[in-house]
Formats: structure tokens, C-alpha cells, sequence
């Protein structure tokens, strides 16, 4: 069987991204900000049927914030919430480079120990700013992962990170199948049309798990694209806060999530559950 038609028939992970570090309550009053707020938006995407979730922690003024005692809150009423849900926390150099602080949300143990976690594979520019990712934070964060025996979710917006994923594969810092979001639309990364897709899908370590995400008005094309392709789906409104490219209606998460879902089913194509994942990853 052709290979595109053998992805075609698994289940598609759907990533939900419900917060961020961008959106404020004055770009959007659907942005969770609070545990609470987290949660029941989680709580209503897997009620839908998503796979994961990627969390970001803000602190009581909505600021971003790396302290371990927040995402404990977080993840806490995640569990609570939606118990099924496979949980991501984010290791995200924006807003801070150094790796201790980075680390810190690593360090949650018991029932708040994260499943997966984000790890970027080099610095880059946004529109308005950068996310600095040195090659020993990126060296660092694999190492304390794969300690802790959380999984790397790597985010991947340029081909060179593709070329450095291969890079911790072969130093052993990847161990097991390699999960992947894979992003376009960014100003300076790969952008969302069908030669760069295709040239990011093939370029990825063999039987790598990946997922597609858009950028603000890339959104959706760039789902559609990854599900036509074999890949799952990274949706939320930390990727994108409007449901249309006129930007004339604001997304909800849930709202998000149904999209893809109608996708899916223009496809014939389900949702992967979360146990589903779970299995995948102790696989390797």
C-alpha cells in the first residue's frame, strides 16, 4: 500500500494549544488565563475529542511565568478536568532563555508529571520578537527530559530544525519515536503551502508522530494541509485567535476543535485518543 494512503488510515493526534504567551484579555475574552479557565476549556475540547494538551502558565496579572508552583496549579485542574487527556507543558525561551528557569516545570512529580513536553530546536524571529533557543538549552532540556522520562514534543518552524532533530537523534537525546508540531505561517519559517509541507513531512526521522499548525491566518490551511498529508492537528488560540482570515469573528477553543473535526470527517479520518498516544510512546 502506498505510503500516503497507509498514513491516511491512522488516527490523527489533535494538539490542542489553549493559551500561549501572546493573547491578552484585550486581544480576546476567550483566552483561559487562569487554572480554571484552562481546564474547562480543556474539559470542553475533550468532550469533542483531542488527543493532548500544551499548556503555558500565566501568572495573577496574565503575565507569562516559567514558575513550576503555577503550572502545578495548572496541570492539577487539567487532571482533574479531562483525566483521559495526554498533558504537554511548555519549555518555551520567548519570554526567558535561561535553562534553569526553562526547567523548572519539569521538575513536578506524581500525578502533575507531564507527559511531554515542548522543546524548540533553535532560535528564532516572530513578527515582533524572538524565541532564543542555544544549542546547549536545546542539548540541556533533552537531557533533563529524558532524566525525568518525559517526552520531547519538538517545535519545529524551519528546516534547519528538522536538520537538528536528526542531530539529537543521533547524540541519543531523542530516544523512542520522535513527536513533532510542525509550524507554518511564521514570517521566518516555513510557510504553509504544499511544496513546503511536503519537503518538512519527508525531511522528518522515519515513523516520526507529527502534527501540522498555522499561524494566525494560517490556521486553518495549514490543518487542512497536514491532515490531507497523513499528519495530526495543533489547534488554539495560542496559534491563531480569529476563526475567519477576514478576522472578522473570534475563535473559541471548543470552537477550534469542531473545525478540525468536520476536517477530519471530509477525509474519513478519526481522532487518535489519548490512550492511543500513551501506547504509541512506550512503543519505543
Amino acid at each position: 500500500m502506498p505510503a500516503l494512503l497507509s498514513a491516511l488510515d491512522q488516527p490523527v493526534p489533535i494538539v490542542l494549544a489553549p493559551t500561549g504567551m501572546v493573547p491578552t484579555r484585550a486581544m480576546t475574552p476567550h483566552v483561559p488565563l487562569t487554572p480554571e479557565e484552562i481546564a474547562a476549556d480543556v474539559r470542553a475540547a475533550a468532550a469533542i475529542g483531542i488527543t493532548s494538551v500544551h499548556l503555558h502558565a500565566r501568572d495573577a496579572e496574565g503575565a507569562p511565568t516559567w514558575e513550576r508552583e503555577v503550572y502545578a496549579r495548572i496541570v492539577g485542574a487539567v487532571r482533574e478536568a479531562a483525566p483521559d487527556v495526554v498533558i504537554n507543558v511548555s519549555t518555551s525561551g520567548r519570554t526567558w532563555s535561561e535553562l534553569e528557569k526553562r526547567a523548572d516545570c519539569l521538575a513536578l512529580d506524581g500525578d502533575l508529571k507531564p507527559d511531554l513536553a515542548s522543546l524548540t530546536l533553535s532560535s528564532l524571529n516572530f513578527l515582533n520578537g524572538a524565541s532564543v533557543n542555544a544549542p546547549e538549552t536545546i542539548r540541556g532540556l533533552a537531557r533533563i527530559m529524558k532524566e525525568r522520562g518525559i517526552v520531547p514534543e519538538l517545535e519545529i518552524f524551519d528546516f534547519g530544525m528538522v536538520n537538528f532533530a536528526h542531530v539529537l537523534k543521533k547524540e541519543g537525546l531523542l530516544p523512542g519515536p520522535v513527536v513533532a508540531n510542525m509550524f507554518f505561517g511564521n514570517v521566518a519559517g516555513m510557510q504553509a503551502t504544499l511544496p513546503e509541507v511536503g519537503l518538512a513531512v519527508e525531511r522528518l526521522p522515519e515513523d516520526a508522530l507529527w502534527s501540522g499548525a498555522g499561524l494566525g491566518d494560517y490556521q486553518l490551511t495549514a490543518q487542512a494541509l497536514a491532515v490531507a498529508a497523513g499528519g495530526g492537528v495543533r489547534v488554539g488560540l495560542e496559534d491563531g485567535i480569529f476563526l475567519d482570515r477576514a478576522r472578522t469573528t473570534l475563535a473559541t477553543n471548543p470552537a477550534l476543535v469542531e473545525r478540525v473535526h468536520a476536517l477530519l470527517a471530509v477525509h474519513d479520518r478519526r481522532v487518535m485518543a489519548p490512550d492511543e498516544l500513551r501506547a504509541r510512546l512506550r512503543s519505543g
